[in-house]
């Protein structure tokens, strides 16, 4: 894929995000579904996530358009769900710590932390540079466990 269609292709992800995070909260009718649509983003953006981090452990064969194009996706699902922590979605299923709607301007730095270092997995991953990547997993690791460790029960 050449730079002019990554770029195409990265523009599109990216305002396909925005087309569905911004009206995601109005289109919540019951606070089961604001879980739901937070449970799916997260599931698809760790997947993705996971497929680089597995090639940046030796674990899945390295393959830097793999690379690129999961990090990528990685990144746009990482802008999703945060639209879903509405109140009244502490309760229900879901493994969301009640402390994210005390401990609100926390959690939302830690959702800003966990998307800068997703954003630079998605440069190193465009890079196609293994070590570049490998750094950027292991910080972007770091802040989603960071994230887990505080607002998510186990």
């Amino acid at each position: 894929m050449n730079r002019l269609s990554r770029s195409s292709l990265s523009i599109g992800f990216a305002l396909l995000g925005a087309a569905i995070a911004l009206p995601a909260a109005a289109q919540f009718a019951k606070p089961e579904d604001a879980i739901k649509y937070r449970k799916a983003a997260f599931t698809v953006m760790a997947t993705h996530f996971g497929r680089v981090a597995g090639m940046a452990q030796g674990k899945i064969p390295f393959d830097a358009k793999a690379a690129a194009d999961n990090a990528e996706i990685a990144t746009t699902m990482s802008n999703l769900p945060y639209v879903a922590f509405l109140p009244g979605t502490d309760k229900g299923e879901t493994r969301a710590e009640p402390k994210i709607w005390t401990e609100t301007d926390k959690f939302n730095a830690a959702a800003t932390k966990m998307q800068e270092e997703m954003a630079k997995l998605n440069v190193a991953a465009k890079s196609g540079d293994l070590d570049k990547i490998k750094a950027a997993v292991g910080d972007t690791g770091k802040s989603c466990k960071a994230c887990h460790d505080n607002y998510r029960k186990e």
